[in-house]
């Protein structure tokens, strides 16, 4: 028996190693390399298909300095106001979520997740809600904010955010929605995709309804507030 729980301990310590070593190449790679597809744009590739839909899939990378810099402020005004000074978790956003939604289950769950767990989860993982996903985000946005820098987070979630049914990314939602490139989105048009992003396929910055239309105004004021970029 002995003998046997010295084996398995062997292996566990052996697949520890072996998903760190790997996790942490994977994360350092990704510092340098464009992400040209993330397990989101594959499981939705597979679901148009299993509902005999036409297959789409628009994405096209580009660097962050090709991205107007009102887009990253609009993402930050609704998505994660304090992206420049938080370590990848905003913990009093946390804490009012979890208020808010102790105290008024009958809402929609509110949600407080950064720019950098939601870039964790859209590179390196899957869509879900389970504890096992939660804790693997946990550990994939605490990697990328050791190895990366805001802007490499800001620019990879930029380039691999869904945008729309079968889009992806800042410059693919240009080109659909507005006819320009990502460089040349103006100030109105980036709140509109911001304003998007809790639910892209449900809500459009192309044909947007009253709802997206007070939703980006608000986002427009709030970017008064948010900081540049650095370069």
């Amino acid at each position: 028996m002995h003998i046997i729980l010295k084996k398995i301990g062997a292996v566990i310590r052996w697949i520890v190693v072996a998903f760190l070593a790997s996790t942490i190449l994977a994360v350092v790679a990704l510092r340098f390399l464009p992400v040209y597809f993330t397990p989101l744009m594959f499981i939705r590739c597979y679901e148009q298909v299993k509902e005999g839909k036409e297959l789409k899939l628009s994405h096209h990378w580009v660097p962050l300095e090709k991205i107007s810099p009102n887009l990253p402020r609009a993402v930050m005004a609704s998505e994660d106001a304090n992206f420049l000074s938080h370590h990848g978790f905003d913990y009093k956003a946390i804490e009012h979520a979890a208020k808010r939604n102790r105290e008024h289950p009958e809402k929609r769950r509110l949600g407080a997740s950064t720019i950098s767990q939601q870039t964790a989860k859209n590179v390196f993982l899957w869509p879900g809600r389970s504890w096992v996903r939660k804790g693997f985000e946990v550990y994939f946005t605490f990697m990328i904010e050791l190895f990366w820098s805001k802007q490499r987070i800001m620019e990879v979630y930029l380039n691999s955010i869904e945008t729309g049914d079968g889009i992806y990314g800042a410059d693919a939602v240009a080109e659909e929605h507005f006819h320009t490139d990502a460089l040349n989105l103006s100030k109105a048009q980036c709140a509109l995709i911001a304003a998007t992003l809790p639910n892209p396929r449900k809500f459009s910055s192309k044909s947007p309804s009253s709802y997206m239309l007070k939703r980006q105004a608000r986002i427009l004021r709030e970017m008064r507030y948010v900081s540049e970029l650095p370069k």
